[in-house]
């Protein structure tokens, strides 16, 4: 059995070599919160052995980021950080791998006034709308880790004793990175050949649509003429590999802008914007949320859904299994990172360009043509459960069962 120590080295190890893939004379960018310090050392060690040029770090502190929106005036959230978008798009324009430890309190910004949340966002999203681009066609390497923070822990393990908190939130991740096994490389390559396998039985399906069925769930999704299925496991424009989440269990694709019909109800709280949505439900009339409630964070989830007009579209569709690693830990991490892993979950917001034949290459222009959602926004939420049927409807017109109860039938 592997001490912390060493799991905690095999997991620098995965962001660096799974993750971003760090290559000879490339930039690392790592942005973290100052709790993470001592993993950030870790990788920045293990990034300059793989080769990197350069690796910037940059901190934030989560009582400092709640002070400003405490005490700021009200105009410093519609400012848009033009500087620091300009200075994320020419490093990505220059090769550079981005990787971001996630640590901050589900909790972080209840309280606030949602309208400077959302203001802050809005003008964030849309001053970096075309980073997000490079992003979403895999210009570039790309990872989000997490490291287990007071606050979140406590979150994740309230009838846990204080002090056993944080540690029994490192024993959760290391499991569900597999950063506990004795070759989590190996490990993590096997997991994305079978990832793989999936994807490929869907794509050469090529299902016309997909209809899911759950207690308060029955939702049509239409799927673009020559969508792709894909795993996290990708590709940068430079042809090197790497893989975008740590943990991921999802294969997924994009939907038709326009094909979403009828009712979706989640099943298990959304942390968004430093404050929790939880049993929501969203209706779609021609791929528009056309009505939604939620029984908390009613207002969070109204401005998620007005952030932008394409913020009333759907931009992914993942399906992942119930029995899945993160799922059968019967964890609520309540973070997206984790528990979009333990359930079929769909996105509000953008569309991944790779996830259209040809889409890395085509304009924005382009991608809408083809049904893909625009959006400064992408934000997953969880719809799965082990009550949940999904079917696949051929161009045909046959249906298909793909999962029975919430497991994979193909």
């Amino acid at each position: 059995m592997l001490n912390f120590e060493q799991k905690l080295d095999n997991y620098a190890t995965l962001a660096v070599k799974i993750g971003v893939n760090i290559q000879p004379g490339q930039t690392l960018v790592l942005n973290a919160m100052i709790d993470s310090a001592e993993l950030v050392q870790l990788i920045v060690r293990k990034a300059y052995e793989a080769g990197a040029k350069l690796v910037k770090v940059n901190y934030t502190d989560e009582a400092v980021s709640r002070m400003r929106y405490q005490y700021a005036s009200d105009d410093s959230f519609l400012e848009a950080p033009t500087w620091y978008a300009g200075e994320m798009e020419e490093l990505a324009e220059s090769d550079a791998a981005f990787l971001t430890i996630l640590s901050s309190s589900p909790d972080m910004l209840k309280g606030i006034d949602p309208e400077r949340i959302a203001n802050h966002q809005r003008s964030f999203g849309q001053a970096m709308s075309k980073y997000r681009q490079y992003q979403q066609s895999d210009k570039m390497s790309w990872n989000g880790i997490a490291f287990p923070s007071p606050d979140w822990a406590a979150k994740v393990f309230p009838e846990t004793a204080p002090e056993e908190q944080v540690n029994r939130l490192w024993d959760a991740i290391f499991a569900a990175v597999r950063a506990d096994q004795p070759d989590p490389i190996q490990a993590w390559n096997d997991h994305i050949e079978i990832l793989q396998a999936k994807s490929d039985e869907l794509n050469n399906k090529k299902y016309h649509s997909l209809q899911f069925i759950a207690p308060g769930t029955d939702l049509t999704i239409e799927l673009p003429e020559g969508h792709i299925w894909a795993q996290a496991g990708s590709v940068n424009e430079q042809g090197v590999s790497f893989v975008a989440n740590i943990p991921t269990e999802e294969v997924f694709t994009a939907p038709l802008k326009t094909g979403v019909n009828g009712t979706v109800k989640s099943t298990k709280p959304l942390s968004y914007g430093g404050n929790i949505i939880d049993r929501f439900s969203l209706t779609f009339e021609n791929g528009r949320i056309v009505s939604y409630i939620a029984e908390e964070g009613q207002d969070t989830l109204d401005r998620l859904i007005n952030m932008d007009e394409g913020s009333h579209y759907l931009g992914e569709v993942a399906l992942v299994p119930f029995h899945s690693p993160i799922s059968q830990s019967n964890i609520l991490y309540y973070t997206t990172l984790f528990d979009e892993n333990a359930s079929c979950h769909l996105a509000i917001g953008s569309s991944y360009a790779f996830n259209i034949e040809g889409g890395k290459t085509m304009t924005s222009e382009q991608l809408a043509d083809k049904g893909m959602n625009a959006s400064i926004t992408h934000v997953d939420f969880m719809m799965g459960s082990p009550e949940m049927d999904i079917f696949g409807v051929t161009q045909a017109g046959v249906k298909e069962q793909i999962f029975i109860k919430g497991d994979w039938v193909v």
